[in-house]
């Protein structure tokens, strides 16, 4: 694990937007189509706004989510309303995006269907995470149940999890999934998280779920 430092969140943002459209940039050199798996939450914001403005042959490039809340996604806890308000906007607004979710009252009854439109793109081109306090990542939360079956190495492309500490019914690329992808990033804000990362690396997966995607993965921190 690469942990790279910056001054503040801005410069964070910058430097990582590039790093992440020079890759997506390098492997379009190579493949058709190139695949870039990304967060929710408040976290990746910042770096979607200047990833927005890349020149890139954004056509061809496939954005899905990490994971996502089983609500509509008009909702404003949803992901995809989040990753279409900030990234898919200015010359981004031609990738494909790929949902997680789809009208359904349980994502178990639709999860084949879900896993049939992700499963040509892997492995994954570039990977952005973010982690929690808790020290979960996209929605492997610890005691969340289905985290055992996420964190197999034969898990299935996508797991249901559903935690306590979360008002809504998760799905989430599984820990094989996203520790596979090609290119792989981890963004964490703050000291108490930098704290909680240190922690995770002494801890099996089942308590700090952000330990099983650590491998050859760079960290950007700023407080």
């Amino acid at each position: 694990m690469n942990i790279v430092e910056y001054p503040d969140q801005d410069m964070l943002a910058i430097d990582l937007a590039n790093k992440i459209a020079g890759e997506l940039e390098t492997q379009l050199l190579n493949k058709e189509t190139v695949s870039l798996a990304v967060p929710g939450g408040s976290t990746p914001g910042v770096i979607f706004d200047d990833l927005c403005a890349a020149d890139l042959d954004w056509e061809r490039v496939h954005v899905m989510p990490t994971d996502e809340r089983w609500v509509p996604n008009t909702h404003h806890r949803s992901n995809e309303r989040l990753i279409r308000e900030r990234l898919l906007v200015n010359r981004a607004a031609k990738a494909l995006y790929l949902p997680l979710h789809t009208p359904a009252d349980r994502p178990e009854d639709v999860l084949a269907e879900l896993e049939s439109v992700i499963a040509p793109e892997l492995p994954i081109s570039v990977l952005l995470l973010g982690m929690g306090a808790d020290m979960h990542t996209a929605s492997l939360f610890p005691g969340a149940e289905g985290l055992q079956t996420a964190l197999d190495p034969a898990a299935p492309i996508l797991s249901v999890l559903r935690s306590q500490t979360q008002p809504e019914t998760r799905v989430s690329l599984s820990a094989r999934v996203l520790d596979a992808a090609i290119s792989k990033h981890l963004v964490i804000f703050g000291s108490k998280k930098r704290e909680a990362l240190e922690q995770a690396m002494s801890l099996p997966p089942e308590e700090a779920p952000v330990q099983a995607v650590l491998t050859e993965t760079t960290v950007h921190w700023a407080n």
